[in-house]
């Protein structure tokens, strides 16, 4: 099948547009509602073509098939990854259009295979064809072994899936980390384990132009039709320039107990595991659904079974920045001397933001079980306004897990959580609808705004500390999640990265805390990695200690992270904004005091300002009138007392328009 002159352009380099992994793949999570409609994930169907992969997770239809449906063979045709049958139509299954923008389901109903009743909650992968991530080949055998199919890979073949549409028959599948000199295979439809698979691949490879079939009836018997799926291996070919990867397909020797780092180059957000040498499930995995926290459950493409009823690889699985740590010995994904092939796809958006409305959003509820953002949130801050024992709660979808801004307390999980439940486009808590104002502050992970870095300490100083924000971080906010130490602050807001100061304290900034706890030497953070040290009193590379550090930097337009000198009086402080800062953040730096919080959604305009304490449990303060709104950043005004505003004092912010 040839490259479209779109397609082509589309997967230029140089001057023409960029491809980003948000324009080619999606994890969208819905619950069903009896009523056609349409899932907006932004992944334009209509034009370039692509698959979408559904399975129902719980409920009353979570026990169906996992249906596979695309713009080849058609949108009313379904196909079943855990199972042998043929290709079937149905109404009940159907895809009712591919849009630009996502794509279009029927309203439920009680036959077959329904994908949008009441009673279930589902999850949907949507692929779009797009050169060196992802392709689509339907073709008639012809029963010759060695035939030559085109593909628009443009790049080395890393996973192939063959079906055959028109009789019962296994799903082939091929994988560059498995050797096909032998006639070696495996089906994607049982959990079988690396066997002989003669006359199905020629003993050969795919290559960047071609997949080489056999004359097996499973991928080319004569007068069958058929659909290959091709994804890519570490094509480049997406982000600014052009060479990113974003889908890679490898393999590795589980390590047991001792635990094992798989290196991608990024971050992923679903991954598909299966161990080769012995019987086990081809597992799915996806970052919406919790994945690397204590809900991870993977749902298994060769079963039925229901998220819950498949496998849990809960504590074994961590994403990192750079790829993936299979942390203990859980034999699904990393027994001692277990061989394992696996897909994963790169995390997003890979797209710097332009609308800070899209990565952050304040959000005033009573429904602690969920909340609307706008957008899946990445990380939120969540207070009860007039509570004055619990303080402000904080979670993140790396880890599921609970913290306490104000605490030095470890990290609570799994009973309250990020993933008590799941949410496309907001984030959840687990304590219900309260009947009182909840503020919930969220942030979704950018390019040069903000990330989310979980690691492991080593206990060697300076080390380098690999993340995703893609520019020098100017804030860090770093806590030790297994200890009950303080909050770290630190980034070049302070000064020095050899300064630190306490998120939980009202104490001013350490200029050789304890001594440092990030760059003890001064030596600058990066666009690639940050620095902590393993010396201070509280070391945030403390061996064996896990941590989360959140990242924050100044993006024109979005964000900005900055330091003033207080005047005493009415002070204007520019961010570069135009329409006013949504959220602002401040702390005194060189004398003790709080750390303030307003959002504009409780306020910030001529009249009283409500504001909160990261580092306090007290319940809002209403009363006063500290900030004003200004179009270029925020005022202060001449009320503001010392811990805001002194005269000569200097102080540091996080603003966000």
């Amino acid at each position: 099948m040839a490259l479209t002159p779109k397609l082509l352009q589309q997967g230029a380099g140089g001057g023409g547009p960029k491809n980003y992994i948000e324009d080619v793949f999606s994890t969208f999570l819905y619950t069903g509602n009896n009523a056609s409609r349409s899932f907006v994930n932004d992944i334009d169907l209509s034009t370039y073509g692509g698959m979408v992969w559904r399975k129902g997770r719980a409920g009353t239809y979570s026990t169906d098939d996992h249906i596979l449906i695309d713009t080849a063979r058609g949108r009313t045709q379904s196909l079943f990854p855990n199972g042998t049958s043929a290709q079937i139509a149905s109404a009940s299954r159907e895809i009712t259009s591919f849009n630009t923008n996502g794509f279009t389901v029927p309203s439920g109903d009680t036959n077959g295979y329904p994908l949008n009743t009441p009673s279930t909650t589902y999850v949907s992968w949507t692929f779009r064809k797009q050169p060196k991530f992802f392709d689509i080949v339907t073709y008639s055998g012809n029963g010759t072994a060695g035939r030559l199919l085109p593909h628009s890979l443009g790049c080395e073949v890393g996973f192939a899936i063959v079906k055959r549409l028109d009789s019962g028959t296994n799903w082939e599948v091929q994988h560059r980390s498995l050797d096909l000199s032998s006639n070696k295979g495996m089906y994607l439809n049982n959990s079988d384990a690396l066997a002989t698979h003669n006359n199905v691949w020629n003993s050969t490879a795919a290559t960047s132009t071609n997949l080489v079939l056999g004359s097996h009836a499973d991928v080319n018997g004569v007068g069958g039709t058929y659909v290959a799926y091709l994804f890519a291996h570490n094509g480049g070919g997406f982000g600014l320039t052009g060479s990113d990867n974003v889908i890679s397909c490898g393999g590795y020797t589980g390590a047991g107990s001792s635990g094992i780092d798989i290196n991608l180059g990024y971050e992923p957000q679903w991954v598909m595991i299966k161990r080769t040498d012995v019987s086990n499930q081809w597992m799915l995995m996806d970052n919406m659904r919790g994945l690397g926290t204590a809900y991870d459950n993977a749902l298994c493409a060769n079963t039925n079974t229901s998220e819950a009823g498949d496998v849990s690889v809960s504590g074994a699985f961590q994403p990192t920045a750079t790829g993936f740590r299979m942390a203990n010995g859980n034999s699904a994904v990393n027994a001692s001397g277990g061989t394992y092939i696996y897909i994963a796809i790169r995390r997003g958006p890979m797209k710097v933001p332009t609308d800070a409305t899209k990565v952050f959003a304040p959000v005033l509820t009573t429904n602690d079980s969920a909340w609307t953002a706008g957008f899946p949130v990445d990380m939120f801050i969540e207070k009860w306004r007039a509570d004055t024992t619990d303080g402000n709660y904080n979670s993140s979808r790396l880890t599921g897990a609970r913290l306490r801004t104000q605490e030095t307390e470890a990290e609570v999980a799994p009973g309250w959580g990020f993933f008590a439940s799941n949410t496309q486009a907001g984030a959840v808590g687990n304590y219900g609808n309260l009947g009182q104002s909840i503020i919930t502050h969220n942030f979704r992970r950018a390019p040069s705004f903000f990330d989310v870095v979980c690691y492991t300490g080593t206990g060697t100083d300076n080390r380098q500390v690999i993340h995703n924000l893609g520019v020098a971080p100017e804030l860090i906010i770093n806590k030790n999640r297994g200890a009950n130490w303080p909050w770290w602050v630190g980034g070049s807001v302070l000064g020095s990265t050899r300064s630190g100061m306490y998120l939980n304290t009202t104490q001013a900034i350490q200029n050789n805390p304890q001594p440092n706890a990030f760059s003890t030497d001064g030596a600058p953070f990066t666009s690639s990695y940050f620095i902590v040290s393993s010396v201070s009193a509280y070391p945030p590379n403390a061996n064996g200690y896990a941590n989360i550090a959140y990242l924050f930097a100044t993006l024109a337009g979005v964000s900005k992270v900055g330091s003033y000198t207080g005047t005493g009086t009415t002070l204007q402080v520019n961010c570069g904004f135009t329409g006013g800062a949504r959220f602002v953040l401040i702390k005194r730096t060189d004398a003790t005091g709080d750390w303030y919080v307003w959002d504009t959604v409780r306020g910030i305009v001529a009249g009283n300002d409500p504001y909160l304490l990261l580092n306090s449990t007290a319940a809002e303060v209403t009363n006063t009138d500290y900030i004003d709104s200004y179009s270029p950043g925020f005022e202060l005004s001449s009320t503001a007392p010392a811990a805001i505003n002194a005269n000569g004092g200097t102080f540091i912010f996080l603003a966000i328009a």
